[in-house]
């Protein structure tokens, strides 16, 4: 997440030296600081405490992964559904003439939410709050998932991406 100690210590209501003693392991923090902390970091106090894993590896197999279609539009998770994920990876597809962001597209992102999307194969224009932004083969762009935006293939072949959304890491 990448949250300097007085940025936790701002989220968490928990002081700085508090924190800090926590991290080089001198104390022990009680569960109400604990629960803090975990508030700060977005987690639940099960998720800090790592007691709702269980195994530390998960494959994804290519024939049991969620897929969806929706008109020209098909999408297929990559990463399973853990507890406490905060990026999840997308592979899309979109025939000439498709659109993400039409009715019954998944919704807008959380507040804070970042997407990476890398092109594989094809032409893209991604529109951010109606700002238009061209993509080709091999291209990446990152921008602000929680605003208005959708993707379009206005080619003649299929386009194929790939979408990391990484939930509620910016900080307005």
């Amino acid at each position: 997440m990448g949250l300097s100690l007085r940025d936790l210590a701002e989220r968490s209501g928990v002081s700085a030296p508090m924190l800090s003693q926590v991290e080089r392991g001198e104390t022990s923090p009680t569960l109400a600081v604990a629960t803090k902390i975990a508030s700060g970091l977005e987690l639940t106090l099960s998720q800090l405490l790592r007691l709702d894993e269980g195994e530390h590896v998960a494959v994804s197999r290519a024939g049991e992964r969620r897929r969806y279609e929706r008109g020209g539009h098909r999408f297929e998770e990559l990463t399973p559904p853990l507890p406490g994920q905060r990026a999840d990876v997308s592979l899309h597809t979109l025939k000439p003439g498709a659109t993400t962001g039409g009715p019954g597209d998944p919704p807008m992102h959380e507040p804070g939410s970042r997407e990476t999307a890398v092109v594989l194969e094809g032409g893209l224009a991604l529109f951010v709050e109606g700002a238009r932004h061209d993509l080709s083969s091999g291209d990446s762009v990152t921008f602000d998932a929680d605003l208005p935006h959708h993707f379009e293939n206005e080619g003649e072949e299929p386009t194929r991406f790939l979408a990391v959304i990484a939930a509620g890491l910016r900080r307005s």
